[in-house]
């Protein structure tokens, strides 16, 4: 069971990270840019000559690992799920460098018995000169850690406050419609980014989670929304790209076409992204923040 205040107390050491050109390459590439050769503005995120990184690369930068499954942490990390995800782009990311991140526990919410639980944790990314380049939140759904405040003394009665709620997808028509396939090893890519989870490349592991076979990163596919934003919304101007938040609904399979629908309004943009073979919504309470 979760031990409360043992959780809040963790701490995590900082992270000092190095990436190269090649790793900005190589995560552009799993998460779709360089699709169509003939666009210069992809090749911008893919190709070494005038370099830039894409904002999403965010979510993979000084990573901390999966640390819930530390038998110490008392989390039923099997039956935990990514629930959300979001990056705030305080500037744009260096192509290559070193960062320093520096992550925490912000929330750790009981949602009752049976009912699961939310863990929330933040990722403050900087450059070695102290300039704060992302913060980076990651909600992770506990589904089997509910009811742990019923316990006397193991935190305050429903634990934290539960952040807010993201706005809903809007029920109009999208505004703005952006199609981008995924390559049939699209995870064996991605996975080069730093997450290894075999989930995402032995058949077996996947039949064994009740997937037909390896599915795509989450990540993954919400890098592909947010190349979808930053192609439809900012012609590929990374800076322009201030913050994504978006909320897990589904798996997507390598080798399907995301559609990514968006509503633009002033400077938001709100999405969903649905895997268009099966027609099922695999991003949804999308948000995006435009320079």
């Amino acid at each position: 069971m979760i031990d409360y205040h043992a959780l809040k107390a963790r701490r995590f050491p900082e992270i000092t990270a190095s990436y190269s050109a090649r790793d900005t390459m190589l995560y552009a590439l799993g998460v779709g840019y360089g699709s169509d050769p003939a666009d210069e503005r992809q090749l911008a995120f893919v190709y070494e000559k005038s370099l830039r990184a894409t904002p999403t690369m965010a979510v993979v930068l000084a990573y901390p690992g999966f640390w819930i499954k530390d038998p110490a942490s008392g989390i039923d990390w099997v039956r935990a799920l990514h629930g959300e995800q979001s990056i705030v782009l305080h500037r744009p990311l260096p192509p290559e460098g070193t960062v320093i991140g520096r992550n925490r526990l912000t929330a750790l919410v009981d949602k009752g018995r049976d009912k699961g639980a939310l863990l929330v944790q933040e990722r403050k990314i900087y450059e070695t000169s102290g300039a704060l380049l992302a913060t980076v939140s990651h909600l992770t759904f506990l589904r089997g850690d509910g009811g742990f405040s019923e316990t006397p003394g193991n935190g305050p009665k429903g634990g934290d406050p539960a952040p807010p709620a993201p706005a809903p997808t809007p029920d109009t028509p999208p505004e703005i419609v952006c199609d981008l396939p995924t390559l049939p090893q699209a995870a064996l890519v991605y996975r080069l980014s730093g997450d290894f989870n075999p989930l995402h490349a032995e058949p077996a592991v996947a039949r064994a989670a009740g997937f037909a076979r390896p599915i795509l990163h989450g990540l993954a596919t919400y890098g592909v929304a947010g190349h979808a934003i930053l192609r439809s919304c900012c012609d590929y101007d990374a800076a322009r790209l201030k913050s994504l938040s978006v909320r897990f609904s589904a798996p997507v399979y390598p080798g399907e076409t995301i559609r990514t629908e968006m509503w633009h309004s002033g400077d938001i943009v709100r999405f969903r992204a649905r895997a268009l073979e099966r027609d099922i919504v695999v991003l949804s309470h999308g948000a995006a923040e435009l320079a």
